[in-house]
């Protein structure tokens, strides 16, 4: 009897083997039409260029103040590019389901091989005609099938690749130069060894004339013209009184120098910041002007001074806003740049031509707008510089703000004709390093990080996070593991970087020393605000209404709080409290603490998007609008 079930045992196996087969061979087929239907209905799809949402653009050029369409359009955009990037990732996940079920397929078949030679299975015999006709049927299923596993793999590899980068392929007509081909830029290899970076104008992979970085020195064509020009008061004691004097830390603590603050890092060293006020009551907030062309900007603050930008199709416009009363002290054209283009790229309504953040060192303020113009203007509003660094190919528009280190005005310009990160002379406009940056799309914008006593900028986009070295632009450090249209800016404290994205992962970075992930987690993710750490602490926003704090150095999370409403903006932390504005305009307030407390939720009475500054006991809100001033 037991030989009997041993002599049967091949038979079994041979049973199960084909049970696997076929189950292995339908799943397989079955992943391959889905693949093909989906990347043939992704490909007729432009997110960027919908049918509803353009009939809404269309509407909200003919009545620019409804603010209820603006809205919506922005929703819907949103939901667009939600919908096709789900797409992608259903076209990529599925390549990986192929993978797996051919690899079992072949598999079971071997097994099945290898029992019917262990026990060949007698067949009666068959005519020779029948033999010929079933070995053709075998031959020309067998090549179909291939056929048809080798075109969903190569759709599905196409699409992988394609991920951040074919929206670009949207771009408008303004962008398309006499070269149709994409600008190649040389690969910098992932090492920790620091490569020689690109100096003064040599910008390699940059031919097309469109997409050529200039350096040109002739400013004798005024970019700006003074519109409404005020009295200006004396310069304050916080402005800089050397030429050639760069601000001390201290300085740039005690203002607010850039998007997201001192280093952008999300944190704010002001004192006496208030908790409560009501923008349709009036309560503390102490003035409230109308912005003349919209951005979404955040405001920066040096001494007496607020400066915005705002832009249109055809025109951008520098505000310089006197801080104690909201008077506009001068309002700066920006035009006649030299090869500027003649029409500004297209855009989506949730980016604008002003969203990139400004940047100051307390003599200069600078500028940067969607089709690549970039300026340099005195605090009196008389133009110092300018120049444009050609338009970025960028489907959304561009948004990465500017950040300044020393004599250097770092640029991050990651868009669809390759990346590169480069440092402008603050005084001349002059490029005195550029990298190119192997990696696709970004909208982050630029941290400084101090790094075992030396100050480093730290870089998002799909791939990599990357650190640089602010005087030569050596790559010193990267790590992988980015995926995606990158919005939110990377975070900083004690040593750690955190970044994360959407449909990616939340990464814990130690860069003190030789770089490594410390943790990660896919668990709350954002795609447009920023994390904001302290060295215990990190705390992670999502566009959704979702947010959580994370014990920084362990990923050990202590707490998460849903919100009604969806956020755009960053959260900022001053004096040990979380300032995080949503869409509606609502301020929430809460400890920045392992245990959730809240402290207050004020209401502007408008919509914003944009994270607020803080300056000398107030804050700067901006909303679609206008410019709001909060203080006690």
């Amino acid at each position: 009897m037991k030989m009997r079930n041993n002599d049967n045992l091949p038979e079994t196996n041979l049973k199960l083997w084909k049970g696997i087969a076929f189950f292995a061979g339908i799943f397989s087929f079955g992943i391959c039409f889905l693949i093909i239907a989906n990347f043939v209905q992704i490909n007729r799809i432009d997110p960027v260029n919908v049918e509803t949402i353009n009939a809404l653009v269309q509407r909200l050029h003919e009545n620019p103040e409804d603010l209820a369409l603006r809205e919506q359009i922005r929703e819907l955009d949103l939901l667009a590019r939600k919908a096709y990037f789900t797409t992608q990732w259903q076209i990529r996940t599925g390549g990986y389901l192929l993978v797996a079920g051919i690899a079992l397929l072949i598999l079971s078949l071997q097994m099945i091989i290898s029992a019917r030679k262990k026990n060949p299975i007698p067949s009666t015999q068959a005519p020779e005609n029948y033999l010929f006709t079933q070995k053709n049927a075998r031959k020309w299923i067998s090549s179909g099938g291939i056929s048809l596993v080798a075109v969903a793999l190569l759709l599905a590899f196409l699409t992988h690749n394609k991920l951040g980068n074919n929206l670009s392929d949207a771009s408008n007509p303004n962008q398309i130069t006499e070269n149709p081909e994409a600008v190649e830029i040389p690969v910098v290899e992932i090492s920790d060894s620091i490569n020689v970076a690109q100096t003064e104008n040599e910008v390699p992979g940059l031919e097309n004339e469109n997409q050529k970085i200039t350096s040109n020195q002739d400013s004798s064509v005024k970019a700006v013209q003074i519109r409404a020009p005020a009295e200006t008061p004396a310069e304050t004691s916080a402005n800089i009184t050397k030429a050639d004097a760069f601000p001390s830390d201290d300085e740039l603590r005690a203002n607010f120098p850039f998007f997201r603050g001192f280093n952008g890092l999300g944190i704010a060293f002001q004192k006496d910041i208030p908790t409560d006020w009501d923008g349709a009551e009036g309560r503390n907030i102490l003035w409230k002007i109308k912005i003349p062309l919209s951005g979404f900007n955040s405001p920066i603050v040096w001494g007496d001074k607020v400066f915005l930008t705002g832009a249109s199709n055809n025109k951008k416009e520098i505000y310089c806003i006197e801080a104690s009363s909201g008077k506009i002290l001068w309002t700066a054209e920006v035009k006649d740049i030299p090869d500027s283009p003649a029409s500004s790229p297209k855009v989506t309504p949730d980016t604008g031509h002003a969203a990139p953040g400004m940047a100051t060192d307390g003599q200069r303020v600078y500028a940067i707008f969607s089709n690549g113009d970039i300026i340099a203007l005195d605090f009196t509003g008389n133009q110092l510089w300018a120049k444009n660094l050609g338009v970025p190919k960028n489907h959304y528009g561009h948004s990465s703000s500017l950040i300044v280190h020393k004599n250097k005005l770092i640029v991050q310009y990651d868009q669809g004709a390759g990346g590169q990160v480069m440092a402008l002379s603050v005084s001349t406009g002059d490029i005195l390093w550029s990298t190119p940056r192997k990696v696709k799309i970004s909208w982050a914008s630029p941290i400084l990080i101090s790094n075992a006593g030396s100050t480093e900028i730290v870089l998002v986009a799909d791939p990599f996070v990357a650190g640089y070295d602010p005087e030569t632009g050596a790559e010193l450090w990267s790590i992988k593991g980015v995926i995606g249209e990158v919005g939110p800016s990377a975070a900083f404290a004690d040593g750690v970087v955190f970044v994360t994205n959407e449909y990616s992962k939340l990464l814990a970075i130690k860069v003190d020393g030789k770089p490594k992930l410390l943790w990660e987690s896919d668990e709350f993710l954002s795609d447009v605000p920023s994390p904001v750490a302290t060295n215990d602490l990190l705390f992670l926003v999502t566009s959704y209404g979702a947010v959580a704090c994370y014990e920084a150095k362990t990923g050990n999370k202590f707490w998460e709080q849903e919100f009604n409403d969806g956020f755009y903006s960053s959260p900022m932390i001053v004096e040990n409290r979380v300032y995080l504005i949503n869409k509606q305009g609502v301020t929430h307030i809460f400890k920045a603490d392992k245990a959730f407390e809240l402290i207050a939720e004020p209401k502007l009475g408008e919509k914003s998007v944009c994270t607020p500054a803080f300056s000398n006991g107030r804050i700067f809100l901006r909303t679609e609008t206008s410019l709001f001033c909060i203080g006690s």
